[in-house]
């Protein structure tokens, strides 16, 4: 039936209580035309029973945090949580047939599978970055290789802070897929990830990818285009979580009166590839 905008949307979060899910419970119980009606955890959890609005630090929402249901009703799901918990996400979403946004990055040749199999079923938006800025770099990146041709070598550099598992970034390999496709350079053989030793010259034809872990860096993503008297710098940077939390549910109200299918940012925001 889609949701009707006179009504709130209520939004369920998976992993809740984490750095993500606090700001997602916060972010969007504070949006005016969003309701969280569900809150979630894994079963074990230190937070579970508690208020999911005292978690995230913006008082009682009368919504506590508990273990992954068998079924749910709600118009949609967020799930900023982990690879692992995918394929119980996927069930979930399978079962009460509810639309799905997913921002978690990592994932699988079979997680991966598990988000095709199940946007045959209901609408999914998947992004490995949810930030409006950060989709325009993936639009623009590749627009700009083609502009300025082979003689211009490509390089990405990301930084993150010092507890992000992943590297390169979801984030990073995205904009190295898109170049690649824009430059019809081989995939994933034209990917060069860090240089040393005393034979390290840069290969034509390649594009560079470099990861940096420090501190608490939310998020920086460099595309550099270097020529002959010349280079060409794209950077954005992340200054907190909310950037993510904005887009998820910028997707979140986008997506639950589209058709079964699985869709990305540049489909919320309407960019073309």
């Amino acid at each position: 039936m889609g949701w009707n905008q006179d009504m709130g949307l209520k939004v369920a979060i998976i992993g809740a209580a984490g750095r993500m899910g606090r700001r997602l419970v916060a972010l969007a119980q504070q949006a005016g035309d969003l309701e969280v009606v569900c809150a979630i955890e894994a079963q074990g959890h230190q937070c579970l029973g508690q208020d999911a609005g005292l978690v995230a630090g913006i008082g009682q929402i009368g919504v506590q945090i508990q273990p992954r249901p068998q079924t749910i009703k709600t118009d949609v799901v967020l799930d900023f949580s982990s690879p692992q918990a995918v394929a119980g996400t996927v069930e979930l979403c399978r079962r009460s047939k509810t639309p799905f946004v997913m921002g978690t990055t990592g994932l699988d040749d079979e997680q991966k599978g598990l988000l095709e199999d199940l946007g045959r079923l209901v609408p999914i938006v998947w992004a490995s970055n949810m930030s409006v800025g950060m989709n325009v770099l993936f639009s623009m990146a590749p627009k700009l290789a083609q502009v300025l041709g082979p003689d211009y070598d490509v390089e990405i550099v990301e930084a993150h802070h010092r507890f992000k598992k992943d590297a390169p970034s979801g984030s990073a390999m995205t904009l190295a897929q898109r170049l690649c496709q824009a430059t019809n350079a081989p995939l994933p053989d034209a990917l060069f990830h860090g240089r040393q030793g005393r034979d390290a010259q840069r290969k034509p034809g390649t594009i560079g990818l470099h990861a940096v872990r420090a501190g608490d860096i939310t998020g920086i993503h460099t595309v550099i285009f270097g020529g002959i008297g010349e280079t060409i710098t794209i950077t954005h940077t992340a200054h907190n979580r909310d950037t993510f939390v904005l887009g998820a549910l910028r997707a979140a109200r986008w997506v639950v009166n589209k058709p079964p299918g699985l869709y990305s940012m540049q489909d919320v925001l309407g960019l073309e590839l």
